[in-house]
């Protein structure tokens, strides 16, 4: 068994005794491009003594900001934030990670921007509750009414508002003037779309009573 092999099966005797013999491993990127701690928090994410690894590499010397090298730059933390695996994500914060990183997939983002993007609300609300910064749209995603009372892309925010399946920020931007069909730069998504896709009934059958339109309705 290999050191990737032993983090993705939770095999923490396996891997405390591959970090003694090589400390190495622990800031190796086997693949070129991922570190152990990326694979640590790697999809589908909540792995087995996964804290309990995180600290034998740490103890070992991986670094905790440790960035993917490639066609994005995140750090294990956005991978944790990605997968909503709190209990992950709470250590590495605790480690120390670097709440704020940039480099996500997602807008070369935040892990929030991460969390929110994929719908992965706790963790998206546990980095809110742990400090992290909140962009007007991962607000309206999240229903955090008192950030968006007044905001710079109504439009945006509102497609973010159906996105995220928050019923009373959809409601408040569509009162700032906010357009049932925005289509957002990175994909061909109404606000409808975006809400069915989240499995909002609430929101969809709102727009729908309000004439909105899937993007494949639109001429």
């Amino acid at each position: 068994m290999n050191a990737v092999e032993a983090v993705r099966a939770g095999a923490l005797e396996e891997l405390t005794g591959l970090l003694a013999a090589d400390p190495a491993l622990a800031t190796a990127r086997p693949d070129g491009h991922r570190t152990l701690l990326h694979v640590l928090a790697d999809h589908p994410g909540h792995r087995v003594w996964a804290v309990e690894m995180l600290g034998v590499l740490l103890d070992a010397g991986a670094d905790v900001d440790a960035r993917f090298v490639g066609f994005h730059r995140e750090t294990p933390l956005h991978w944790a934030a990605s997968n909503d695996d709190v209990p992950l994500l709470d250590a590495l914060l605790d480690a120390g990670a670097d709440i704020d990183a940039d480099g996500a997939v997602i807008a070369d983002g935040t892990p929030l921007s991460d969390a929110v993007a994929f719908g992965q609300h706790r963790a998206a609300r546990r980095l809110v509750e742990r400090g992290a910064r909140v962009r007007q749209a991962e607000a309206a995603a999240l229903g955090m009414l008192d950030r968006i009372a007044a905001v710079e892309d109504v439009d945006l925010c509102f497609w973010y508002a159906c996105h995220g399946g928050s019923l009373a920020a959809a409601q408040l931007l569509l009162a700032q003037g906010a357009g049932l069909d925005r289509l957002p730069e990175w994909e061909r998504c109404t606000p409808l779309d975006a809400a069915e896709r989240r499995g909002a009934t609430d929101v969809v059958t709102w727009l729908r009573e309000r004439g909105a339109h899937r993007a494949s309705e639109l001429s």
